[in-house]
Parts: C-alpha cells; sequence; structure tokens
C-alpha cells in the first residue's frame, strides 16, 4: 500500500514537473559548406572560344552520346554540380533562330517548378558578344541558363545543373557561390 503511493506521488510529480517550459523542435541543420579561395585560370582548347575558369573546376568535353565537337563540362566536385556548355556554328539566319528558341524552351521548361524566370541581356559590342542570362527561382533542375553568340558565325549555349534534389533554400549559398564564376566567365569570355 505505501509503495503504491509513494509510486502515485513520484507519477503526479513527474507530471507536474514536466508541463513547464515552451517545447519547440529543434530545426533542421544542413553540413557547413567551406568555399575555396577565388582564383582563375584561362581555358584556351581548341574550340572557337576562350574564358576563364575557377581552378577549383575542371573542364572536360561532354562524354554524352549526344555530344558535338566543343562541347563541354565544367565541373564542380566540391558542389556535386556542372556548367554544361554546348557549342554551334552558325551558317544561317534559321539556324541561329532556332538556338535561340531552344534556348529559351529549354529555360521555360522550368516553368511549373520555377517561382520566377528573369532574363537578363548580354550585349558587348567591342568583343562581338550577345546574348541572354536567365536566373531561374525556385526548386528547379537548373537555376542558371545563358548563350552567348556574336550573331554571325558562333553560339555557345550554357546551363548549370546540381546533382541533388532541387531544394532551393539548401543549395542557394553555394548557387551564390557559382554564379559569382560564372560572372567571371561571361566577362573573360572571348570568340577565338
Amino acid at each position: 500500500m505505501r509503495v503504491g503511493i509513494m509510486y502515485t506521488s513520484f507519477v503526479i510529480l513527474l507530471l507536474f514537473s514536466s508541463c513547464g517550459g515552451d517545447y519547440a523542435p529543434k530545426p533542421r541543420g544542413f553540413f557547413r559548406i567551406t568555399f575555396p579561395e577565388k582564383s582563375y585560370r584561362t581555358y584556351n582548347g581548341t574550340c572557337p572560344y576562350s574564358f576563364q575558369y575557377p581552378v577549383y573546376a575542371s573542364i572536360g568535353p561532354d562524354s554524352t552520346a549526344l555530344a558535338e565537337p566543343c562541347w563541354q563540362n565544367i565541373n564542380f566536385p566540391q558542389f556535386n554540380a556542372t556548367l554544361h556548355l554546348s557549342y554551334h556554328d552558325i551558317d544561317s539566319k534559321k539556324t541561329f533562330n532556332a538556338l535561340t528558341e531552344d534556348a529559351r524552351t529549354f529555360a521555360f521548361k522550368h516553368t511549373s517548378k520555377a517561382t520566377s524566370i528573369d532574363e537578363g541581356r548580354i550585349a558587348d559590342p567591342k568583343r562581338r558578344l550577345y546574348g541572354i542570362y536567365y536566373t531561374i527561382e525556385g526548386n528547379t533542375a537548373s537555376s542558371v541558363q545563358f548563350y552567348l553568340t556574336d550573331s554571325s558565325k558562333h553560339y555557345l549555349r550554357a546551363a548549370l545543373y546540381f546533382n541533388e534534389e532541387p531544394r532551393a533554400d539548401s543549395i542557394q549559398p553555394v548557387l551564390r557561390f557559382i554564379k559569382k564564376d560564372i560572372d567571371v566567365m561571361i566577362k573573360t569570355f572571348h570568340w577565338n
């Protein structure tokens, strides 16, 4: 009998002591990302273009079955990301129009998941460099796409993809970091 009273008293005391204080679930955490120092080197291969890209990235030919000459991939292994570059010769106005429409179509394929798609014009007559930069916001497979052209002979399209499930909030710091590298690439881009 005495043990039952002590047990009941203990349970009641435990219930009253556990009811105080606020409880909040622990927020989901993400891995800490260490960004390397910004430093660049020049890509000056056999293709009719050159640009600077980061030393912590590697560049190599696209190995997919549909790849054409001068299709390159800039890999960011630390961030599990790839910037795919596809180059085309322009042989007619019809080809040029088809390529620019394809770039627009590829960018706007992300409309169902995107919260916004912004277009920024690229124009540098001194370097014969023109194009459009697509910033795609939201949980999309690609967050950055652009094309560069001289409007007469050369056309290069680029698309950044992460080999991860698209979660805009978790890749945002890495995306901001890589966008700066893409900006350097565009600012240093030249047709050979």
